[in-house]
């Protein structure tokens, strides 16, 4: 047991497995599957089914670490403790500040997505006035539900994602009748070359990232030990089974799909009509909102859990005395998306957030050694076979998807690190003492 997993939690311990699952779920499908087949088909043609399923598997020892890492632990924070516990309290700050800032970023940017959706159904809805107040409901409301009590937040998540798998579920089960071998002519297409493949795995993997959310409240699980690396296997199986035949019925249905510019939405038409294609629209409604609502439960912890580590203001690690909720951390994060989305773009942020994110991976698995070195006998802890090659292999597909990036992505990525590095300065100088 870590030090941070003995000092005393005030949040309540209420989710299940199944609000984790639903958590991890919310994490993985957010817009990138509704956006990414038409460019996967780009890059790959008929063989972009396969390739979500190597992305898949190329998330399995990356998952498969993160479900070992994860039972070591019982406190909020998941990969900020994580880091800390391992290397110290600067790199600890750092992945929480870069964990932070990309999903806020991300919000506000999918709040903005999820206007403009609307307005595939509701016309007007993305212009002037309409968007700001739409913008405004959006993050207060979310703001609210998430102040007045994780339990409510779990209910509103658990619907959306009832109303993000429906429409896929329904085009699945349309769209599987389309599959046969005369879609797929792979005697007569070679398999693209290995630069397209690199670059259709880079741009796959958005819709495979955003799994390590879940992981942040892990202090308010009923038990994370067993029930988080559950939680992340089951999601992962799911989401990578739908990815696959979600892209090799767009590809049977689509001649062209390559060019489309709303992919699924055009595949919800083709099978059903107009009524497919507002199904389908509804579900990218519902998809994004699902996202963000998981973000808006698991991105305001983070500030708790470094102003409960002494690296931010103690006032973001404030607990509401009646809803038992870090309430200023996510009234801050609720007014940084709003302002996010009123003015911030998506398209800035794309490489930023996977470039993040896998630094943050490949830091966190780096820490199994310290872990089992020197928590040997942990209870509940998960054990990976085969020593360190599951670390090892995640570590590698890590890297080679870095390696994937362009240098842009790199440039902002270390001007943000900077940043974070001053902040953490500041804080240090305003307590007059290092952390805890």
């Amino acid at each position: 047991m870590t030090r941070h997993d003995r000092e005393a939690e005030p949040l309540v311990r209420q989710f299940t497995v199944l609000g984790l699952w639903l958590l991890v779920i919310n994490g993985l499908i957010g817009a990138g599957i509704f956006g990414v087949p038409a460019e996967a088909a780009r890059l790959t043609g008929i063989y972009s089914p396969l390739m979500f399923l190597l992305c898949g598997l190329l998330m399995t020892p990356i998952i498969l670490s993160f479900g070992e890492v994860s039972s070591y632990f019982h406190g909020t924070g998941g990969p900020i403790v994580y880091t800390r516990t391992a290397f110290g309290p600067v790199v600890g700050f750092q992945t929480g500040w870069t964990l932070y800032a990309s999903r806020v970023t991300a919000f506000g940017a999918n709040a903005n997505l999820l206007v403009s959706s609307l307005a595939f159904l509701w016309e007007g809805a993305d212009q002037g006035a309409t968007r700001i107040a739409l913008l405004f409901l959006i993050c207060g409301g979310l703001t609210w539900v998430n102040v007045v009590g994780a339990g409510h937040a779990m209910r509103s998540l658990g619907l959306l994602t009832l109303l993000k798998l429906l429409p896929l579920l329904i085009l699945v089960g349309l769209g599987v009748t389309w599959l046969d071998a005369r879609a797929f002519p792979f005697a007569e297409r070679p398999p693209p070359d290995f630069g397209d493949i690199g670059t259709a795995a880079l741009v796959l993997m958005y819709a495979y990232v955003g799994f390590e959310g879940a992981l942040i409240p892990a202090g308010e699980a009923r038990n994370p030990k067993r029930d988080m690396p559950r939680a992340l296997f089951w999601a992962l199986g799911l989401v990578t089974l739908l990815y696959v035949l979600i892209q090799a019925i767009s590809v049977a249905v689509l001649p062209d799909l390559e060019n489309s510019r709303r992919p699924l939405i055009d595949v919800g038409e083709a099978l059903m009509g107009p009524a497919g294609a507002i199904l389908v629209a509804a579900g990218v409604v519902a998809s994004v909102g699902g996202n963000i609502a998981g973000a808006m439960l698991s991105a305001p912890r983070m500030t708790y859990v470094m102003a409960r580590h002494g690296t931010l203001p103690a006032v973001f690690g404030r607990v509401s005395d009646r809803y038992r909720t870090p309430a200023v951390s996510i009234v801050l994060y609720g007014g940084l998306s709003f302002v996010l989305g009123v003015y911030g773009s998506f398209a800035w942020l794309a490489g930023l957030t996977v470039l993040a994110r896998l630094l943050i991976y490949v830091l966190s698995i780096s820490a199994i050694p310290y872990l089992r070195r020197t928590h040997p006998d942990a209870t509940d802890r998960l054990l990976l076979p085969g020593g360190y090659l599951i670390p090892a292999l995640a570590i590698a597909v890590s890297v080679w998807l870095i390696m994937q990036v362009d240098l842009a992505a790199f440039l902002a990525t270390a001007v943000f690190l900077a940043a974070g590095g001053v902040l953490y300065l500041l804080a240090r100088r305003g307590q007059g003492a290092a952390p805890r």
